[in-house]
C-alpha cells in the first residue's frame, strides 16, 4: 500500500504586509501594544471620515500623535473628545488622554475612499451655445463639447 498524498491548501495571492495585522492582533491585545493594534485597525476606528483626515503616527505616555492637513487638524480638533472615547472603546481601557496634531501629507489608508470635490449644480447653457451644440451629430463629440461650455460657463458665474 503506498503512502497517501498529502493534500495541499490552496491560497490566493495576498501582499504580505495584509496579513500583518490579522497575525499579530492577538499578541498586541494580549502584550499591551495600543500603538501598534491602533495602527493596524485605524480605519475601523476611527471610520472612513476620520481615517480621510489623519493617520496615527505614534502612541507616548497617553499622547496619540495624528499626521494631518492644518485644515484638517482643526476639524479634528473640535472631533477630539469624541474620537478618543471611540479610541479608548476599541482598545479596552483608558490609553489615550490627548491628542497631538504633526502637518503632513496623509496618504489615504487602505478601504478609505476618496472623496469626489464638491461642486456646485451643472450651470444651464445659453439657447445660442445649445443650439449650435444639437447640431453636432457625433454623441461623444457633442458630449465633450457641452461639458467643455458648462465648465467655461460655471466659471463666469462665479465672477
Amino acid at each position: 500500500m503506498a503512502p497517501s498524498r498529502p493534500s495541499f491548501r490552496t491560497y490566493d495571492l495576498r501582499a504580505l504586509g495584509a496579513l500583518i495585522p490579522h497575525v499579530a492582533r492577538p499578541g498586541l491585545r494580549a502584550r499591551g501594544g495600543q500603538a501598534a493594534l491602533l495602527m493596524a485597525d485605524w480605519a475601523q476606528v476611527a471610520g472612513p471620515e476620520v481615517a480621510a483626515l489623519g493617520v496615527p503616527r505614534g502612541l507616548q505616555a497617553g499622547t496619540l500623535t495624528l499626521a494631518c492637513t492644518g485644515p484638517a487638524a482643526m476639524q479634528l480638533q473640535m472631533m477630539a473628545p469624541a474620537l478618543m472615547e471611540r479610541i479608548n472603546t476599541h482598545l479596552g481601557r483608558a490609553v489615550v488622554q490627548r491628542l497631538r496634531f504633526v502637518q503632513q501629507v496623509v496618504a489615504r489608508p487602505a478601504g478609505v475612499p476618496a472623496r469626489a470635490p464638491a461642486r456646485g449644480a451643472a450651470p444651464l447653457l445659453p439657447g445660442q451655445v445649445a443650439d449650435k451644440l444639437s447640431g453636432i451629430t457625433d454623441p461623444g463629440l457633442r458630449a465633450a463639447l457641452e461639458n467643455l461650455a458648462r465648465g467655461v460657463y460655471r466659471t463666469r458665474d462665479r465672477g
